[in-house]
């Protein structure tokens, strides 16, 4: 077709040269296809990585290759070694601005190792919001102490959940006695004679 020679040629295999049939072995001549270009090709790579210094079948390290290579952790921890699940889960709530729900959520969930067993009998945490903790006491003698209490228990907190999730705590005293039952009742200050 129009004097184009369309057949395949194949590179030079360490000084061969290259025809339209084959390779040229660079010994003694002869064209090699098949089975002996590969046996050729094969020698001559070994030829070559010996006259670098280089074992075959290895690849070479360093240079721009290595970017691209896949680098592998040392004895060390590191990122890709498998997690604990807790790690996992704290970096999932970190990355999606989770922590500072949690760090709440550990308060009512330690209440009674952040605050002592004593007090977390006679109190429990109602809500926390923008850093403030509302507790209620079962007594008025216990809002009373934990309201003397209170710095201690903000330092005991942050020591437990970290800095800064309770600033300041609101504490109350038992709920007196509702006497609206029902969806209707009359107004007025109501009965007066209950206690007495």
């Amino acid at each position: 077709m129009d004097g184009v020679d369309n057949s395949p040629q194949i590179a030079d295999i360490s000084t061969g040269d290259v025809t339209p049939q084959g390779v040229l072995s660079p010994a003694d001549g002869e064209i090699l296809r098949g089975p002996d270009l590969a046996r050729a090709a094969l020698e001559a790579a070994r030829a070559s990585a010996k006259s670098r210094a280089k074992q075959p079948g290895r690849r070479a390290t360093g240079g721009a290759n290595r970017s691209k290579r896949r680098r592998w952790s040392g004895a060390g921890p590191d990122d890709r070694d498998p997690q604990p699940l807790g790690r996992l889960a704290s970096r999932v709530a970190t990355d999606h601005g989770w922590a500072e729900r949690l760090a709440g959520g550990n308060v009512f969930g330690k209440w009674a190792k952040l605050v002592g067993e004593d007090v977390a009998e006679h109190a429990k945490p109602i809500a926390l919001s923008d850093g403030e903790l509302t507790v209620q006491a079962d007594s008025t003698a216990w809002a009373t102490q934990l309201r003397l209490l209170q710095r201690e228990l903000i330092k005991r907190i942050a020591a437990g959940v970290g800095d800064g999730v309770v600033k300041k705590m609101k504490i109350q005293g038992p709920q007196a006695p509702n006497w609206r039952f029902g969806p209707r009742h009359a107004p007025g200050r109501g009965p007066r004679d209950t206690y007495g």
